[in-house]
């Protein structure tokens, strides 16, 4: 009986600070022409991330690129099919995101309860509301199945692409090893 208690109690404390921290969710990806599908032969490269505050309903997108071979026209996050897919967020890019260069940094705060913020195929193809497109695009990034990709005048369908990866919540193995730790000592000491 004292087992299944302890269990429990390191279940809840494995769960209740994961839940809490799982409000913010972050995915990081690098640029690169060989990403893209097909690959380009592209000495660009750089580093993307994305920050979803799920409470808030925004999203952080920053990206820091350079090298890209012609001047960038557009940029956004495609989502949920392999290896390619359409974009999910706004067409024909990001508000603000440079153009005309072949290098930057690009660093702004979306609003998705926004529709602006969601290319409209993308919501219309996930129950023609932002709440599902939000839902699609967190199953997408949660799935491997997004990207970030930034198009130039020579490569209209993409120059250096970033598979987006999410990483995990800070802390979150170490807790649950401490919790298999007290639930492992409990066990011994009974013996």
């Amino acid at each position: 009986m004292k087992f299944l208690a302890v269990f429990t109690a390191c279940l809840l404390a494995i769960a209740l600070p994961t839940s809490a921290a799982a409000a913010i969710l972050t995915y990081v990806g690098l640029f690169s022409g060989g990403a893209e599908v097909p690959p380009v032969a592209s000495p660009g490269n750089g580093e993307a991330a994305v920050t979803i505050d799920t409470t808030a309903k925004t999203m952080r997108v920053q990206f820091d690129f350079q090298n890209l071979i012609a001047d960038t026209t557009v940029a956004h996050i495609h989502c949920c099919a392999a290896p390619t897919a359409s974009p999910a967020t706004g067409v024909p890019s990001f508000a603000g995101f440079p153009v005309g260069v072949n290098f930057g940094i690009f660093d702004r705060t979306f609003d998705l309860n926004d529709a602006a913020t969601w290319n409209p195929a993308f919501v219309a193809a996930n129950g023609g509301t932002l709440s599902g497109a939000l839902t699609a695009f967190l199953a997408g990034l949660n799935s491997g199945l997004a990207y970030a990709n930034i198009h130039t005048k020579s490569f209209p369908a993409g120059e250096i692409r970033a598979d987006l990866t999410v990483i995990p919540v800070p802390g979150a193995i170490y807790l649950f090893a401490a919790g298999l730790g007290l639930l492992f000592s409990r066990k011994m000491a009974r013996r």
